[in-house]
């Protein structure tokens, strides 16, 4: 839901990079911790859907820092453009 209105608002505005990217590396550590955990790697096959669950907000949390990008880069192109219609 949250990629969708970074793609929609074509703005920065209300995104924080840092903060994104501390979301990012919290989920790879989290996926780290799962897959050196040998109590959880044992019974996988009944916990997989953990895993699952860390790619698919890891995935979401990608998507919208690759967004902010893309969204500062129309701002930055742009900008120009409505300050000559003030």
């Amino acid at each position: 839901m949250n990629v969708v209105k970074s793609y929609k608002a074509r703005s920065t505005q209300g995104k924080s990079l840092t903060f994104l990217l501390m979301i990012i590396i919290g989920y790879i550590a989290g996926i780290i911790s799962k897959l050196m955990n040998p109590a959880f790697m044992s019974a996988i096959s009944d916990k997989w859907f953990v895993l699952f669950i860390y790619f698919l907000n890891l995935f979401m949390v990608l998507l919208d820092f690759i967004l902010y990008f893309r969204n500062a880069h129309l701002m930055h192109k742009y900008a120009p453009l409505k300050k000559a219609h003030c």
